[in-house]
């Protein structure tokens, strides 16, 4: 896998109620990806880039939602998302909290 290819898989960390829910009670991470990424690609570009052990990798494609304005209907592109899970012992803070 090309390096540079591996930190540009993941695009975001994607924090909401549910994922914080998650993230307490399965040690899960969940993150925006590119939408072509495989589960291994994001398996090593996290355990590179936050340098944590990953036990599993699951991912959802979320359709666009469609909008109009004035009369014109359009549609939001779409996204992948990843939900990472992570080894016991290890953990990925986005908040800088200790």
């Amino acid at each position: 896998m090309k390096e540079q290819r591996l930190t540009s898989i993941l695009i975001s960390p994607h924090i909401s109620e549910k994922t914080t829910r998650v993230a307490d009670s399965s040690n899960q991470v969940v993150f925006k990806v590119r939408v072509d990424a495989r589960k291994r690609e994001i398996k090593q570009a996290v355990e590179k880039l936050f340098k944590v052990e990953v036990q599993s990798v699951s991912t959802a494609n979320m359709l666009g939602k469609y909008k109009s304005f004035m009369g014109n209907v359009g549609r939001r592109p779409g996204w992948k998302k990843a939900y990472v899970r992570l080894k016991p012992g290890h953990d990925i803070d986005f908040l800088g909290g200790e």
